[in-house]
Parts: C-alpha cells; structure tokens; sequence
C-alpha cells in the first residue's frame, strides 16, 4: 500500500486560499443550526410535550430520548475510525462529507411530519440526524490539515466557531418567533424544516470550493481491497501506537477536561433552574453564550499567532475578565439591591398556618380535600403500574383540593386519562387567567393514562396564600369524567428579581473598562508573557477560567453573578474546543487525517461520559447541584495538568515525518 499525499493550499493563489477557508468555516455556520434547534432547545421539549404525549410520562419520554442519543453516539463511535481510514485510502473525505450531511439534513427535514403521539418516528429521524450531523463534522475537520496552512489553524480553525455560534444563534432565535407566533404545532415543525434548508444551502460552498484531498490514493497489492486495507492501515496504526506517543496523550488530556466542559453546558440550564431563576433568564443566557462566543472565539483563535501585532491586546483583555467579572459579581451582591441584582431569597418556610418551600404528597395532611371522596381514593398503581405515587379521586362536582402555601409558586405533578375531567384554578379566592382574560384550566383529560405532568401555577406575590383547584359544574358533567389524579405539591423557592437592563448594563461597562484597560496597558504590561503564548498554553488560560466558573458556582446566589459566569463561558468555551482541534491537527498526520479525526470524533463524543456521572453522584451524596459543579475542578484540574506534559513540537515532527515518508513512497506531489 503507498500513499499520495498533498496539501489543497500548495501552489494556489492566495484569493482561492482564503476562499478555500470561507467556505469551509461556513459548514459550521451550516450544521450548527442543528446544534442548536435540533440537540439543544426546540427537538427535546417538542419530544417530550407533542411526539411523546401518548406515552406514560414525561420521563418515558425523556428516557426513550436519551436511548436514541446513546444509539446514535454508539453507531458513531464505531464508524468513525473505519470510515475516516476509508476516506483516507480511497480519497473520499468529501464524499463521505456529502453521505452524512445529505443523512442528517434529510432526516431533520422530516421531522416536519412528526405529530402528536409520533415518538417511534421522532426517536428514528432523530438518531439519523444526529448521525449524519457527528458523522458529516468527523469529515470535515479531517479537511482542516488541507485547507489551512499549518500557521493558520487555530485562527481558521475559531473562525469556524465563532461563525458557527452565529449561525445556530440566528437561525435560533428566528425559531423562537416563529414557534411564538405560529398555531399549533406548525412553529416546532416548520424550525425543523429551516435547520435542513439552512444546513443544506450553506453546505454548498465546502463542496463547490474546497477540493477533495489526494492525501492517501492506495495503489493495491496482492489483490488488497480498499476494506482490507482500511483493517491494515488501522493495524498498523494501533501496533506503531507508541510513534504517536505526544498525540495520544493529548487525546487523553483532552478527554478528561472536555469531559468537564460538556458537562458545564450540560447542566447550566438545570442548574440556573434550580437556584431558581427563571426561563426567562435561562433562554438569554443561552443566547448570549451564542453570541458573545463569536468575538470571543476569534480572539482566541489569534492569541498564539505570532505574527499578530495585536495579542498584547486580546490576552490583556482575556485576563482583564478573568478578574474583573468576578469582582463585579462580588461588589454587586455586597452593595446593590437585591431586587436589582436578583439576590436569592431566604428559603420560605412553614408557618403556622401555610407550608413552606418543599415537595408534599398528594396525601399530605396539610392538604385539604373537600366533597364527597369517600371508598374512591385510590392508588393509581391500579390504573397504571407505573404510578404507584399518584392517587386518583373520583369526585363529585363542586369537590376541591386546597393547600395554604407560604411562597410565590406552586407545582402540582398530576396525571391524565380518559375519564378525567378539567379543574378551575383560584389563589386567595380569585381565578388566575391567561394572558388572554380566559381561565386557567388544569386540564387532566387525555385519551391515553399519562402521569408525572407538571404544572406551575404563581401568585402576584410572595407570602401566605390558598390555591385552590375546583371540580366545577361549569368545566365538566357527570358523563365527561371527574377523575384527578395527584402524585404532589411542590411549594418553589422564591424566585429572584432583578432588572435585565441593570445586570447586562453593569457587564457591558465593565467589558468597555477592559477594552480601555487592554488598548492601553495590553502591550506595556504583556509583551513579554504574551511571546510564551501558543496553542497549548491557550487552551490551559481557557481551563483556567473554567476552573473559576466552577468555584464560583458553588457559591452562586444571584442573577447577576448568574450572567456574569454565563458571559465567562462565552468567552472559552468555543475558543478552547476549536484550538483543541487544531492542536491535534497538528499532531495527526494529514495522510491520515479522516483515520485520526475518526478517533478523535470518539473522545469528542464519549468524553461527556463521566462529567454527569461524577455530577449526579455528587448531587446523590450532597442533595444538591452547587457541590456537584464544585466537584469538576477534577476535570480541568486533571485534564490541564495532562496537557502541560504533552511535548507538542515532538508530535508535530512525527506527523511531519510521517508525511514525508508518505510523499515519498510515490515519488508524486501533484496538487488537486
């Protein structure tokens, strides 16, 4: 087997260079609207709420979701390497690009005939999406060596995600309208469609532009076929494992700290929910990390460049948030209002008359049950075996079931069924009434048996205050069904309050400061530290930051502080995943580059494994989330530390090396 390796940016003018270079970072602008809609916000809520609203439960449904995303990373984690050594040999990375892209955007498309009750076929559009969206991102990194100069990496290599962050941020929010604005479930449906058309028209310039490598044209021997020598080359590669010595033991560095890092994005949302703040909060937090990633992730693509005049300037301002926005967090809390900043509230507690903040069941004394309930109280294990916590009362109209509650907000987990009937919903004797003036209704008919539903019912103000559900003659009739069934009453924390335009106005003028601070001072005070820096040292300035995002969540307990780590994460969190890649790049011989970037796909994916394990493990033992988010210092700590050992100079020689043999062996140079 010989090897016929060139590079797609040798003897071109440098116009066509960079226009190699535009429309290969605009595949990330193109997929990551699948990151986004598909992964992160619309697909699983949609999931959960419409394809899943025939099974049992919220959880059925969010275990059958987890099951097609480990399916989906499982077929993945076993095509990668065999596939990308495929692309290799037979010269196929852009065709194999094409086959998983044209996977992922057909089946997302699709999900636009996804309905009520559609969960078997979301589940199965779903795990050939995610397919084709990890199978289609293996090929196109493996392109990275070929597009870009070796000088140009991490710079192109950023610029792919920042463009990426803006793609799937615009495409997001324009989404978020639509679903606001459009009936039914046509929103949701219609934004599945736009991540397919989206992906596929920006898809084309990576397939018009950039030119399928010559990196590894087998000449067969011996009747050797291209599978039999994809099994060889992998082999070979396994028994030579010790020549790549530098190159795996970034891999294992970089499994452990982006195990921390998945996990930081995993749980944010969760966690921000637990401290209790509000989707409001949670959803522009999401969009701010889009957003404010993009700039965030060029500058970091800049600062190992050594031919850039202005690093003295970027890593000053790097380092300037690196302490500033904690202060500000800090100085907020100690001297600004709490209901400008969104200081957390006391936990409300039981009084002598109300309970406090707490989970209660449905058949808790402090619970009051009026009408004639009688024989008929019983478990709903009998309806569904499942819910062995719900208890169904058939009542009569005009029964009720009342709780005082010392708070702000109350969630009631309650089943659905066939027989049940629609119940009014009163605080302190008055309706509560939709945006609209119409009548809340806790509505618990459904065709099938459903349990473990929730729903969240507020009064104006936090204090002592009567909720109280009503089976009314006006909302059912005796042929209709009056079943309702309650597994528990959740009495919430307080919610913070904060003024929105105070948190982001105190962060924009800090970020103005350290502009000043870094044009000014930038130069003067890191010249000289800013010449050490390269792509190694970058990507341990970025587990620095996330090693104080992870303290100070642990001490988390307001909105601002809740911004300004959101804020932090923006600015690492494309920038040290996108020098990650072009460190291995590096590293990773460009002959071999779809076998290698198939391995590296693997650790991308699997290394979100112990991240949430050593979390909830930690949540388990503690009984809360902030010592959890404290316990992944381990990750960056480790990880980091694994890094500094890596010799990166000694694993660029060896796929430097490794090259020069290949171009040898053929005695051929031809460019594409």
């Amino acid at each position: 087997m010989t090897i016929t390796q060139t590079s797609a940016y040798q003897d071109v003018s440098q116009e066509e260079y960079k226009r190699r270079i535009r429309a290969w970072t605009l595949y990330d602008w193109a997929n990551s609207a699948f990151a986004t809609t598909i992964l992160a916000a619309v697909l699983p809520v949609y999931y959960s709420q419409v394809a899943g609203a025939d099974l049992p439960s919220a959880a059925v449904a969010t275990s059958y979701w987890s099951t097609g995303l480990s399916i989906s990373l499982l077929l993945i984690a076993v095509l990668s390497p065999i596939l990308g050594t495929v692309s290799d040999v037979m010269r196929g990375k852009k065709k194999f690009l094409a086959i998983f892209a044209g996977l992922g955007i057909l089946a997302t498309g699709l999900l636009i005939l996804v309905t009520t009750g559609d969960w078997l076929l979301a589940s199965i559009l779903f795990v050939l999406g995610r397919i084709g969206f990890s199978g289609a991102n293996v090929f196109y990194d493996a392109l990275l060596p070929h597009v870009a100069k070796e000088e140009d990496r991490d710079r192109v290599s950023t610029l792919g995600y920042a463009l990426g962050y803006a793609g799937g941020g615009i495409l997001l929010a324009l989404n978020v309208v639509m679903i606001q604005i459009l009936p039914g479930t046509w929103g949701p449906r219609l934004s599945f469609l736009s991540v397919a058309v989206w992906w596929a028209v920006f898809s084309i310039p990576v397939f018009l532009r950039v030119p399928e490598p010559p990196a590894a044209a087998v000449k067969k021997a011996n009747g050797e076929g291209v599978i039999t020598a994809t099994f060889h080359r992998i082999w070979e590669t396994l028994v030579d494992i010790s020549k790549y010595r530098e190159l795996f033991k970034f891999l294992i560095a970089f499994f452990i700290y982006n195990d921390g890092i998945g996990t930081i994005i995993g749980v944010a949302v969760i966690y921000g929910a637990e401290l209790g703040f509000g989707s409001v909060e949670l959803l522009l937090a999401i969009l701010l990390v889009q957003f404010v990633g993009i700039p965030f992730s060029l500058i970091f693509g800049r600062l190992p460049s050594q031919a850039d005049k202005r690093r003295s300037f970027y890593l000053g301002f790097v380092l300037y948030n690196l302490i500033a926005l904690p202060i500000l967090g800090l100085l907020s809390v100690r001297y600004l209002p709490s209901d400008m900043i969104g200081t957390r509230p006391d936990v409300n507690e039981s009084t002598a008359i109300a309970v406090g903040e707490g989970i209660y069941p449905a058949d808790d004394p402090s619970i009051t049950f009026s009408g004639d309930w009688g024989t008929n109280v019983v478990p709903a294990k009998q309806i569904n075996a499942d819910a062995d916590k719900i208890y169904a009362q058939t009542s009569e109209i005009g029964a009720s079931y009342e709780i005082t509650f010392n708070g702000e907000t109350v969630l009631i987990v309650y089943g659905q069924g066939p027989d049940h009937g629609q119940w009014e919903v009163f605080i302190d004797d008055q309706p509560l009434l939709e945006d609209d003036g119409s009548p809340i209704i806790m509505d618990g008919y459904y065709p099938s048996v459903r349990y473990e539903l929730e729903h969240e019912f507020s009064a104006d103000s936090p204090g002592e205050h009567v909720l109280l559900l009503l089976n009314s003659e006006q909302r059912n009739s005796e042929s209709e069904g009056n079943i309702m069934n309650l597994s528990e009453i959740r009495v919430l924390r307080v919610r913070p309050q904060s003024n929105l335009l105070v948190v982001l106005g105190a962060i924009l003028a800090v970020e103005l400061v350290g502009l000043a601070f870094a044009f000014i001072l930038g130069k003067p005070l890191l010249s000289g530290l800013v010449d050490k820096l390269d792509t190694k040292t970058s990507i341990l300035l970025a587990l620095t930051f996330y090693v104080v995002i992870a303290i100070w969540g642990f001490f988390l307990d307001s909105v601002i502080e809740f911004w300004c780590i959101a804020w932090m994460v923006a600015i690492v969190q494309g920038g040290s995943q996108a020098l990650s890649r072009s460190l291995y790049s590096s590293m990773s011989p460009a002959s071999k580059s779809g076998e290698f970037f198939g391995l590296f796909g693997i650790m991308e994916k699997f290394s979100a494994f112990f991240g949430p394990l050593v979390f909830a493990g930690a949540v388990a033992l503690f009984g809360r989330s902030q010592p959890a988010i404290l316990s992944l210092i381990i990750f960056f700590v480790l990880g980091g530390f694994l890094l500094t050992l890596v010799n990166v100079e000694k694993g660029k020689k060896v796929a430097q090396d490794e090259d020069a043999i290949a171009l040898t062996a053929t005695g051929s140079g031809n460019n594409p």
